[in-house]
């Protein structure tokens, strides 16, 4: 029965709530405004701006500076177009006060959006007392405690620092964000995609930049080809790349800081962003004391249902440490709203997520790369193709495209689709949906591509290649 009919018929236990979200994140938000869709009562609490890190310290805000970034590339690139542009200049504090403006106006649209839909909103932190209790404390002190049938954790993630002297001296992604003026030197520590983000958004606009990894590429973990496509093109900006790089200590000097390696190397810089992960946001919420299964890097442990070991408590999101992506904690969070409040149970499908990497020139990938597909123990067929991309045989720009299809070769079903390039999120956000579909290489053959564009490529790819000598 839908939860209308269900309190209609005086079958509703009598909580002040029927669902009670931590974290107005947009998991949070998403999930606590379909569940209220259809009826049931719904309140979520927040200690920090409505919004979360998507919205307020992450995909939004970082975009919007790579949006900014990327005109130093057009401006270069008019030249070749006839254009004759006068000397640009640059002035970050105008970009970041640009961006806050528009974060104020998400917030804005978050929380109207959470009361038009009769979710009701309460500023400060909640901890879980029991199975149906919670108590918020606002930021002034002050607690009161609300019931609720159910609980649902979104409390998101936040950036880890490792244990080393002199730590206190960097920054994280959240800072680099709103730094009041634009360093002349940056280390990054990191190779994932907030590093490689935030490298192309400094190395683009003019800041020396070195990206120190404890492997040998970029983006461990994509295909390999577009990891060291990446990396080319990183360091043909000028972005150094150290592998295989530790850093065992940060010292601040009359000029900047020194970062020292464990090999004793030093590299003198003004800024040290550390970006080398995120821990689930999971402590003080009083969830392992009641009994929910925490795992040892600080995610809650949720079963296809997302929910938890405490029967009526669920999770979604970064805090479960599944896959990190702000459209995941959606649909989690959407599945379970239906589940619980629609009669119709939803079960979030984990396969064939596609993701983006906004580096300078883009990623964007889907499916099994084709180290994991052999891995995996798949016998495929690899197709690629690389190329100067249209746009720049007039700008003169020395940057290539790469497009992969990883196909399983017994079926011909295509595993995978990888794009290193412009545009490769809006490309591979359409190709991912035909991944879904079960398409084969074979329907990619006969779609008639859009030309000229990059995109037709994925269907115009014909020649193999070799396989691997073992």
């Amino acid at each position: 029965m839908a939860i209308r009919a269900l309190r209609k018929a005086g079958f509703m236990a009598s909580y002040d709530f029927d669902l009670f979200t931590l974290g107005a994140g947009s998991g949070g938000v998403a999930g606590s405004r379909r569940a209220a869709s259809y009826g049931a009562r719904v309140g979520i609490c927040e200690s920090t701006r409505v919004g979360g890190t998507c919205v307020l310290r992450g995909c939004v805000p970082k975009k919007l500076l790579v949006y900014g970034a990327h005109f130093a590339d057009e401006f270069a690139d008019a030249a070749g177009y006839g254009w004759t542009v006068p000397p640009a200049q640059f002035d970050w504090p105008t970009l970041i006060a640009n961006k806050d403006r528009e974060l104020d106006r998400l917030n804005g649209i978050y929380l109207k959006l959470l009361a038009d839909s009769g979710v009701r909103l309460f500023d400060g932190h909640g901890r879980v007392v029991d199975a149906h209790t919670i108590e918020i404390e606002a930021s002034d002190g002050t607690k009161q405690v609300v019931t609720s049938e159910r609980i649902m954790v979104a409390t998101g993630g936040s950036p880890v620092f490792p244990s080393i002297p002199g730590i206190e001296h960097a920054i994280s992604s959240n800072e680099a964000l709103s730094l009041p003026s634009l360093p002349n030197r940056i280390l990054i520590v990191g190779g994932g995609y907030i590093a490689v983000e935030f490298a192309g958004i400094f190395a683009s606009l003019g800041v020396e930049t070195t990206i120190a990894i404890r492997g040998e590429a970029l983006l461990n973990g994509f295909d390999d080809d577009i990891r060291f496509a990446l990396g080319e093109a990183y360091t043909d900006r000028g972005v150094k790349i150290l592998p295989r790089t530790h850093i065992a200590g940060i010292e601040r000097a009359a000029d900047g800081l020194i970062a020292t390696t464990d090999l004793g190397e030093t590299i003198a810089v003004d800024q040290i962003l550390y970006a080398t992960g995120r821990r689930p946001n999971t402590r003080g919420l009083g969830l392992e004391e009641l009994g929910v299964d925490i795992d040892g890097f600080g995610a809650v442990k949720v079963d296809d249902w997302s929910e938890t070991a405490v029967s009526g408590i669920y999770a979604v999101g970064d805090v479960t440490n599944r896959l990190t992506l702000t459209p995941v904690a959606i649909a989690e969070a959407r599945a379970l709203a239906e589940t619980l409040f629609n009669n119709n149970p939803i079960q979030f499908e984990p396969q064939l997520v596609a993701t983006a990497v906004f580096s300078m020139p883009s990623i964007a990938t889907v499916g099994l790369s084709e180290a994991a597909a052999r891995r995996a123990g798949r016998s495929i067929d690899v197709y690629r193709s690389r190329f100067r991309p249209m746009k720049h045989t007039l700008s003169g720009r020395d940057e290539r495209t790469i497009m992969k299809l990883v196909v399983d070769r017994d079926s011909d079903v295509v595993l995978g689709a990888h794009m290193f390039g412009a545009d490769a999120p809006e490309i591979i956000q359409g190709i991912s949906i035909a991944l879904k579909c079960g398409a084969t290489k074979r329907q990619f053959d006969r779609t008639i591509g859009i030309h000229p564009t990059a995109a037709e490529e994925f269907v115009t790819m014909r020649d193999k290649l070799p396989d691997p000598v073992l």
